[in-house]
């Protein structure tokens, strides 16, 4: 049977529209690394909350990986199972390429939430995690992931959830709804995603330009557009673009979450809830009064507009008694992974910056300096006159601010290492051309450090042979000037061979003085 090619086309555009549900899948998602999806991370989380923690070896899932780093980074840095799925084919298929390199216990689909979460052949998990995913897809897929949660998330397993949250995000909404319009309407199919996107924005600020009376009304909305303006466009077509953008109360999260018995444990970002940096006196004075805990979270997000929740639920939650949460403390490891000198003794919340008092934090920071991972029980030992639980809350407070990290023992370090040390080769060897993926995996951390390109092709030449800053400029100039690269310095392209040597050396020192010590500490190099 003959069908005619219009209808053809018609059928065509159908299952196409019926695969993508209005999610942006003609441009690939960015190459982010999400440490809260890190197994340690929950763990040390749990415990500061006083919550039993879940199982660290067993099986532990991801939703809508996008490319794939962050589940390849756990994958191969963790004595775990993974299983995650992206139903994008091109991002599911760059996070095969790195899966096959490392030989890690991973096992990842390509397949959209309904299709994964009725398959048959997965284990339960003691952790289920979902990254932005929740605040861009339909209700009915909402449904699906809610359903299995319920069915395949173990009694004591964590589920991380992080979305687009109100009241923060209530004075951009129509705005970004005019957006999507202009795209929809006035853009075209044919000049591509980026382009469209790039024409709605410009748009929006030529109609805030205009004085209109939504501007004065809402400043907060036109704040929002100015910072998003300057963002990577793939990063807004993925974030805004989709047909699904629905950010929500935390109340409204905990009724959807209801069904599959899941409780809220503890944010997953730790400074979020240090009241110091984030709430006024009298807003901390106002909280206390609110004894429901939905409550108090969906109170506290209009104290500090909260934008973006990055929260750890548990089913089946267990407190641990004041000795047993004490003693699980003691025996949490980790790990500086910052420069000692580059970490300021100041943190940012809602309320602006924090100072951090010195006579606790340099001392602790300077144990540390050697990124060897020590218990938080050695480091209480090696202040004795600083009481414990000023010395716990500092390195929470270091965790929650990137410079200090949870770590793992040495039976796990051991047993993970080659599985990163093969996934750190192949993507050292792929930054020759590419610098997207800006982390490699630590054996140490369970999980991605920030290793930018040029750090990635400093150790590339270490394993050629390289043995100095001079070494490792000329190897790399090597590799750029073959695919007529130059560096991008102050927003200025170097045009000579000299320009361009100079600046890779003066890289390539600092690469040796702050990174290189620390990069292979954590059994990176």
């Amino acid at each position: 049977m003959c069908i005619p090619r219009n209808i053809k086309l018609g059928i065509l555009i159908a299952i196409m529209k019926d695969w993508t549900s209005g999610y942006v899948t003609d441009i690939g998602y960015t190459y982010g690394y999400y440490s809260e999806l890190n197994p340690l991370r929950s763990t040390l989380a749990f415990v500061d909350a006083g919550l039993v923690p879940p199982a660290l070896n067993g099986a532990h899932c991801e939703l809508g990986f996008g490319q794939g780093v962050s589940v390849n980074m756990h994958a191969a840095a963790t004595c775990s199972s993974w299983y995650a799925t992206d139903f994008n084919p091109a991002q599911a298929s760059f996070a095969k390429s790195l899966a096959s390199k490392a030989g890690a216990d991973l096992h990842l689909y390509d397949e959209g939430f309904s299709q994964f979460c009725a398959r048959e052949d997965l284990p339960e998990f003691d952790s289920i995690s979902l990254h932005g995913i929740w605040s861009w897809i339909s209700d009915e897929n909402r449904s699906v992931i809610v359903d299995f949660v319920r069915r395949k998330l173990k009694v004591g397993g964590v589920l991380y959830l992080s979305y687009n949250t109100l009241p923060g995000w209530a004075g951009f909404a129509p705005l970004r709804h005019l957006m999507t319009q202009h795209a929809e309407v006035v853009g075209s199919v044919g000049e591509g995603t980026v382009s469209r996107v790039d024409s709605a924005v410009q748009f929006a600020k030529d109609l805030i330009a205009t004085e209109a009376a939504y501007a004065k009304a809402n400043p907060a909305g036109a704040h929002l557009l100015e910072s998003l303006a300057v963002k990577d466009r793939h990063y807004l077509a993925h974030e805004f673009f989709n047909k699904d953008w629905e950010p929500m109360h935390f109340a409204t999260m905990a009724n959807w979450l209801q069904s599959a018995k899941l409780d809220f444990a503890c944010s997953a970002h730790f400074i979020d809830q240090l009241d110091a940096v984030n709430l006024t006196p009298a807003q901390m004075q106002l909280i206390k009064k609110i004894s429901d805990p939905t409550f108090k979270q969906t109170t506290r997000d209009f104290m500090v507009n909260q934008q973006f929740r990055r929260d750890y639920w548990v089913k089946g939650a267990r407190l641990l008694n004041p000795l047993e949460r004490h003693e699980a403390m003691m025996k949490q490891l980790v790990v500086l992974i910052s420069h000692r000198p580059d970490v300021p003794l100041k943190i940012s919340g809602a309320l602006g910056e924090g100072a951090l008092q010195a006579d606790i934090y340099d001392p602790l920071l300077d144990l540390m300096a050697d990124h060897t991972p020590k218990t938080i029980g050695e480091i209480c030992a090696a202040f004795e006159h600083i009481d414990k639980h000023k010395i716990m809350q500092a390195v929470i407070v270091l965790t929650g601010a990137g410079h200090l990290c949870a770590a793992q023992d040495e039976a796990r370090i051991a047993q993970a290492l080659k599985r990163t040390e093969s996934l750190n080769h192949y993507l050292m060897n792929r930054a020759r051309s590419a610098g997207d993926v800006a982390v490699l995996s630590s054996p140490v951390t369970g999980g991605g450090v920030p290793v930018d390109r040029f750090g990635q092709l400093f150790l590339l030449a270490l394993r050629h042979g390289k043995k100095d800053p001079k070494g490792w400029a000329q190897f790399v100039w090597q590799i750029l000037r073959l695919q007529n690269q130059s560096i991008l310095k102050d927003g200025k392209l170097l045009q000579s061979e000299e320009e361009n040597l100079a600046e890779l050396l003066s890289q390539a020192k600092v690469f040796k003085e702050k990174r290189l010590p620390l990069l292979t500490a954590l059994k990176i190099t």
